[in-house]
């Protein structure tokens, strides 16, 4: 049975008794990063490390032969600048290893003193108290003295202070394990649909030579009507409209309504023929996955076919190679757009139905198991998110 713990009210709520409440300026050393445009390149020997590096988790780089911010292992960096909207402003980023960043004028280094650098980090990523200041300019800015004066809730002893951090270390190596398995599997299945896609690679039993048609034979096509009267909170439908396929050919629906009318069918095809974000849509195919549930709403074409699997036409459609020749027939400026005409003109490879159909299974059993893992990385997400509420502020501790 758990010993009965003893809280004490504080300004920041009720806190463990042997817990204390304490400035991050009391905790670590400051260091302003500092500017320095000359000789960076895209190599180096040290990464630069800007807000753009950190709150795209490192995908972005810059690189410097020298180091004119140095940090050591444990120095937990932290946007204090960012440009236009302030998005990145005290995201942080932990350094896992000596003589690899240096850092630009955009960042602060906080070396830790009298607390364990992992929990520093997860207390300060993007910590509530920082997201309150708001300059008023289109560049929102820290200053040291509001970076220094966050109050935080701090366990007394180092063990107790290394076992936080380690239980969420923990979860966090959980879900950049599943982030690699997901990349990877997507990377399997791309491989595998440009060759199956194109004819270069055949499932076993299949020697049938390959028709080519245009999408004008093999689809009745037909666009919608705007159903921005009719969109309702918790309806039964989905209004399926411009927003509604993403850049990856996904269906996505957010907009509900009670409309009982232009009906889609399972196996149709919804495909976005205006943007204005940059045509990354426009030809793109959603797939319809059940009878009586999505409304056909504006901005969208609905491609019923007449021939052929759905399915496997929806992989083609959304492969690199038919994709390209439709953007290629968008035209327009600030809103781009797609004619009718240029998709039933739009000639695709044609195997034979039972091939088709095969192919088609062989795609869709990989994006089951490519979803199957994003929930499972989504769940983890969630998962410690729950632990950070719990752990960090006390309310659950770690005998």
């Amino acid at each position: 049975m758990e010993l009965m713990r003893r809280y004490k009210q504080t300004d920041l709520g009720l806190i463990p008794d042997d817990w204390e409440i304490r400035d991050l300026g009391s905790l670590v050393t400051y260091t302003n990063g500092k500017a320095h445009e000359k000789n960076i390149t895209d190599s180096g020997r040290f990464v630069v490390v800007n807000s753009k590096f950190i709150s795209s988790e490192g995908i972005t780089r810059k690189y410097s032969d020298s180091c004119f911010c140095p940090t050591s292992k444990g120095d937990v960096l932290m946007v204090m600048s960012d440009v236009p909207n302030g998005r990145a402003i005290a995201k942080c980023f932990r350094v896992e290893s000596d003589d690899t960043y240096t850092v630009n004028q955009r960042i602060c280094v906080l070396s830790p003193m009298s607390i364990d650098g992992k929990l520093l980090f997860y207390l300060l990523d993007r910590n509530p108290f920082y997201l309150a200041f708001d300059d008023g300019a289109k560049q929102t800015n820290l200053r040291k003295d509001e970076v220094l004066s966050c109050p935080l809730r701090i366990p007394t002893f180092a063990d107790e202070q290394r076992a936080i951090a380690g239980a969420l270390s923990d979860v966090d190596a959980l879900i950049v394990s599943l982030d690699q398995l997901i990349a990877k599997k997507r990377d399997l299945k791309q491989a595998a649909a440009q060759q199956l896609l194109t004819g270069k690679k055949r499932l076993p039993r299949f020697s049938e030579e390959w028709k080519v048609k245009r999408l004008g034979d093999v689809f009745s096509i037909s666009a919608g009507k705007s159903k921005s009267a009719y969109v309702k909170n918790g309806a039964r439908y989905w209004v399926v409209d411009m927003g509604s396929v993403s850049r990856d050919g996904r269906l996505i629906v957010s907009k509900g309504t009670n409309y009982q009318g232009d009906f889609l069918k399972i196996g149709d095809l919804v495909m976005p023929k205006d943007d204005i974000g940059g045509g990354n849509i426009i030809g793109k195919v959603g797939y319809i996955d059940a009878d009586e549930t999505y409304v056909l709403g504006d901005h969208v074409y609905c491609l019923r076919a007449n021939v052929g699997d759905p399915l496997f036409l929806s992989y083609v459609i959304n492969g690199h190679q038919i994709n390209n020749a439709l953007r290629k027939k968008v035209i327009g400026s600030a809103q781009l757009g797609l004619g009718r005409k240029s998709v039933e003109e739009q000639e695709i490879p044609f195997p034979p139905p039972s091939e088709q159909t095969a192919v088609a299974e062989v795609l869709s059993d990989m994006d089951a198991e490519i979803t199957a893992l994003e929930q499972r990385r989504n769940k983890t997400l969630h998962l410690k998110q729950g632990m950070m509420q719990e752990l960090l502020t006390g309310k659950t501790r770690l005998n």
